[in-house]
């Protein structure tokens, strides 16, 4: 099949190429070559939209709901409704453009689930990095929600062993409070320094990366000096742990539309007292942390935190919203959502961009987003692993 008609963003953060065609072969991007020169194979014409690679969501929860009170949803529903309700956000989550994601905590492993029935062909949804349970100590953030609680050093290695067996792509760590769970301080460290580094450890050893949800200053000194891979949140940044991140190549998943979507909707719409409290006190110094790491050059990949309060599943738009309006450019912010949320996920060479031997993870939309992100809305088709899941031409 040969794609044409379009104005290419290939991802990388390259300006925008008009006059090319994009030929696929066997589910994967065998050229890009300029218009004329393709002539062999159906043609999908694609004139006046903008082509670009599969968007990536490096932060989602499936088994979340997105409902105001997520954690009382999940209480309260049966778990066969919790494996309904992650067939189906996994649907509008591939619909909305979004071809890859990477589940940060779910359910009794239902996102496991899912992630296999997506490779088999089964159900519709994107590509799917799974966690299992987030390993966090006794009472600690989550716990209640979508966690393993472990304390010390062994016990830390059982648990993350635990998400091995059970078939985890990435593990993940609690490092310090959250906003979710009641009677914790985000501002707090948790997991200490050494159930980190045994955390780390085991993760590695495995050849699988790992992230940690980290908001305090102290326990993000701590996830940097144990090696994670990734910080999740990093509310309380500071210059000095930017310049340590940037360094060491430990990304940012920022998740801005996280706390935001909550103060927005606030008590009235029915989210949790305290969420909202928390919420409203580090709104703000999440934004000033997220600029602080772009100055510094810290490499930032695009997640929502799909599945908590009035943050859905489907689109990322929001969050690459708010992302630019903190300081990147429209290109770069596809680019957070593409390329490097691809490197940083160590995908790479799977998908990311549109270029030959890359997997065909491709949408096009109306408009362009170079220039209007909200154009990223207005999709008309999209190719997942090769698979062409929702065409509106």
């Amino acid at each position: 099949m040969i794609l044409r008609g379009a104005t290419l963003i290939d991802g990388t953060g390259a300006p925008p190429l008009r006059d090319r065609a994009v030929v696929l072969d066997d589910r994967r991007i065998a050229a890009v070559v300029p218009d004329h020169q393709a002539r062999d194979g159906a043609a999908l014409d694609l004139g006046g939209l903008t082509l670009l690679p599969g968007l990536i969501n490096c932060h989602v929860h499936l088994c979340l709901s997105g409902d105001a009170d997520p954690s009382r949803t999940l209480s309260d529903e049966t778990y066969a409704a919790t494996v309904v309700g992650a067939v189906v956000h996994a649907r509008r989550t591939v619909e909305a453009g979004v071809t890859t994601v990477r589940d940060l905590g779910g359910r009794e492993y239902a996102e496991i689930a899912v992630r296999d029935g997506v490779r088999a062909g089964i159900i519709a949804g994107p590509r799917v990095l799974c966690a299992g349970r987030a390993v966090c100590m006794t009472g600690g953030h989550g716990w209640r929600m979508l966690g393993r609680q472990a304390d010390g050093v062994d016990d830390v290695r059982k648990a993350v062993r635990e998400q091995l067996r059970a078939g985890a792509d990435v593990i993940k760590l609690v490092a310090t409070g959250g906003v979710m769970t009641p009677g914790v301080d985000p501002r707090a460290a948790q997991l200490t320094l050494d159930e980190l580094r045994a955390g780390v450890d085991e993760a590695h050893r495995a050849r699988r990366r790992i992230a940690a949800h980290a908001m305090a200053d102290e326990g993000i000194a701590w996830c940097l000096d144990a090696g994670i891979d990734t910080i999740e949140h990093g509310v309380f940044l500071t210059e000095a742990l930017a310049a340590r991140m940037a360094t060491q190549g430990t990304a940012l998943v920022a998740t801005l539309i996280a706390p935001h979507a909550i103060v927005e909707g606030g008590l009235a719409a029915g989210i949790p007292e305290f969420a909202v409290k928390k919420s409203s006190a580090l709104r703000e110094r999440h934004l000033e942390s997220f600029r602080l790491a772009l100055r510094a050059g810290v490499a930032i990949a695009a997640g929502t935190d799909a599945g908590t309060p009035l943050n859905p599943h489907g689109t990322i738009v929001p969050e690459l919203a708010l992302m630019a309006a903190a300081g990147l450019e429209p290109l770069q912010a596809i680019r957070s959502a593409t390329s490097v949320a691809a490197r940083v996920l160590g995908l790479e060479s799977e998908t990311g961009a549109v270029a030959p031997g890359l997997v065909a993870d491709l949408i096009a939309v109306e408009g362009d987003p170079a220039t209007d992100l909200k154009a990223l809305d207005a999709v008309r088709l999209v190719i997942a692993d090769g698979r062409t899941v929702l065409n509106r031409l």
